[in-house]
């Protein structure tokens, strides 16, 4: 199913039900569909699969996510399994699991994903590893969005290292110290507000995003945390694979 056949579906929907019933669907098909132990846990806590509550994600990734899939991962595409009712309002229901208001009208605005390369070789094997299921959360999508596959945790890779060593040595200067209750924690800093400082805790996999009040924060520069630290599950051959890869379709 296309988003543009989306808007027609939530509008309509919309306009037949009121927002809980909505929300109670999409839970009912969640529990159905989704949380299933070796996938998502209930409520999107973690199971098989990631997390999906409380994970800042916008109503146009989790609309193209659940409509498309994943490709390479044990996630489906659910257009063509879902009735349009089941389908927009499983969007809805994971869209207010991430804070999203007014869930069923905004999922129509969702912007077509992006398209996957065609891919080859060591390349092709390097997008599998990226995403590769078995790996849990060792796998780099954990923290990383490449084509339209991952979780954009980490910023933007611009450049790719140069090898495997370059690679495990990659300095992380983005990554700073939290200080919490009397407790350090290496973090990425997703906001600083008046009322709430936002970031990730790299304590442990996956990285969970916390909110804060700025009074019982406080952050330092720097971090002894190293990428490497958490690349462990990959040999060599293939990191290398993984970054042949990246260079087939990450753009300076």
């Amino acid at each position: 199913m296309k988003l543009g056949s989306l808007l027609l579906a939530a509008t309509a929907f919309a306009a037949a039900q009121n927002l809980p019933d909505v929300l109670k669907q999409g839970e009912a098909v969640f529990s159905k569909s989704c949380a299933t132990g070796y996938c998502h846990g209930a409520r999107g806590t973690n199971g098989g699969a990631p997390r999906l509550a409380g994970r800042g994600f916008d109503q146009a990734f989790i609309a193209n996510t659940v409509q498309q899939g994943i490709p390479s991962t044990a996630m489906p595409a659910f257009g063509a399994t879902l009735s349009r009712a089941d389908l927009t309002a499983v969007v809805a229901y994971v869209a207010s699991l991430n804070g999203v208001t007014n869930p069923v009208i905004t999922v129509s605005g969702a912007p077509p994903g992006p398209s996957i390369a065609r891919l080859t070789g060591d390349a092709a094997r390097g997008r599998n590893l990226f995403s590769d299921s078995v790996r849990s959360f060792g796998r780099c999508s954990t923290c990383h969005e490449i084509g339209g596959i991952g979780i954009p945790v980490a910023t933007p890779i611009g450049k790719v290292p140069a090898d495997t060593a370059a690679l495990k040595a990659l300095s992380t200067p983005q990554v700073s110290t939290v200080t919490l209750g009397g407790e350090s924690m290496p973090a990425l800093i997703v906001s600083k507000k008046a009322n709430t400082v936002v970031f990730y805790d790299l304590t442990s996999a996956p990285p969970v995003l916390r909110t804060e009040s700025p009074s019982s924060v406080q952050t330092g520069e720097g971090s002894t945390w190293r990428h490497s630290s958490v690349i462990g599950s990959y040999n060599e051959a293939e990191l290398s694979a993984i970054l042949s890869y990246l260079r087939a379709v990450v753009k300076p």
